[in-house]
């Protein structure tokens, strides 16, 4: 790496960061793709999984412009760490609907922790005049905050799912009692 001034310095720290986690979510996504079964869910899915890569593209050049580039051991790290939990999300759940809404409670998760990083960057690159990052920023948090939206459908609908596929009809709708009475 070049020898940074601090604005620069602190610029390439966020994005690098961002960076790794972009990358190591690729390899989760690409894991729940698998495992997924819901055509509307998997396609949603299939299109983040282009728009994670996408994300790791556009901040890679800005950090290559203000001249950081010590990403890989973040990206080696970040994916290891991706790959090592793909296994035990494949074990999660007694049942397929409920493996996908672990997995969506996952992804919410690591949605809502990328777009506050993406804000993070977004306010820090405008406090110190970097137009450029912060409009990439700005762009990606809001396609990070459209799939948290979707993805909150999602979890909605997999609950649903996972009473029908789990819970005896009988036991699905808490019925009133009436209180003993008193003799």
């Amino acid at each position: 790496m070049a020898d940074l001034n601090e604005r620069d310095t602190k610029l390439v720290q966020y994005l690098s960061e961002a960076y790794g986690k972009e990358r190591e979510l690729e390899t989760t996504l690409e894991a729940h793709i698998a495992m997924t079964t819901r055509a509307p869910y998997l396609k949603r899915l299939k299109q983040h999984l282009r728009e994670t890569k996408a994300h790791a593209k556009g901040l890679e050049r800005r950090l290559k412009k203000l001249g950081g580039g010590g990403q890989t051991t973040q990206t080696a790290v970040g994916k290891a760490m991706a790959a090592a939990k793909g296994p035990l999300h494949m074990i999660r759940g007694s049942g397929e609907q409920e493996k996908m809404l672990k997995n969506a409670k996952t992804e919410y998760f690591n949605e809502h922790e990328e777009i506050a990083t993406y804000l993070a960057i977004e306010t820090l690159a405008e406090k110190v005049g970097d137009r450029e990052t912060a409009k990439l920023a700005k762009g990606i948090r809001r396609e990070e905050e459209r799939m948290a939206k979707f993805l909150e459908g999602q979890i909605k609908s997999l609950a649903g799912a996972v009473v029908t596929e789990e819970v005896p009809s009988a036991q699905r709708k808490a019925r009133a009692r009436k209180p003993a009475r008193a003799s």
